[in-house]
């Protein structure tokens, strides 16, 4: 089987998961540049099989698009067209940023390595593919 690949898309960095081969675990793989996001995922994808990407979609609390829309839309454009086979799926992400910072906040992290934004955007990512796997 192939794996599930989560995107939690950003101005700056954009975070990564991934499931495992059999599509049951959500990790956190990387934090990128989001300027190098489609040579890595050309390179991640030239190594390992993936069948679906997991977009985060932010929201407004009354279900509106986020104006980070505006910089998503342009991109999901370009990986459609970088991986026309490999289908995109949308996920609110809202609070998802807040999760991680609890959940570092629950595994122990220390405050200065809290501060990491990287790891945030990777969690974050980790939590959108697990809200993926647990809808379907």
């Amino acid at each position: 089987m192939a794996r599930i690949l989560a995107i939690d898309y950003g101005m700056k960095r954009t975070g990564l998961a991934v499931t495992d081969a059999l599509q049951i675990i959500a990790s956190g793989l990387t934090t990128v540049n989001t300027n190098e996001l489609l040579s890595f995922l050309k390179d991640y994808i030239s190594k390992e099989p993936v069948e679906l990407f997991i977009v985060g979609e932010p929201k407004q609390m009354d279900n509106t698009a986020s104006e980070s829309e505006t910089l998503i839309a342009p991109f999901l454009k370009k990986l459609e067209q970088q991986f026309p086979n490999i289908p995109i799926q949308r996920i609110d992400e809202r609070f998802t940023s807040k999760m991680a910072f609890q959940t570092m906040i629950d595994s122990g992290l220390k405050k200065n390595q809290r501060k990491n934004k990287a790891l945030v955007d990777e969690i974050s990512a980790t939590l959108i593919l697990q809200s993926y796997l647990y809808s379907k």
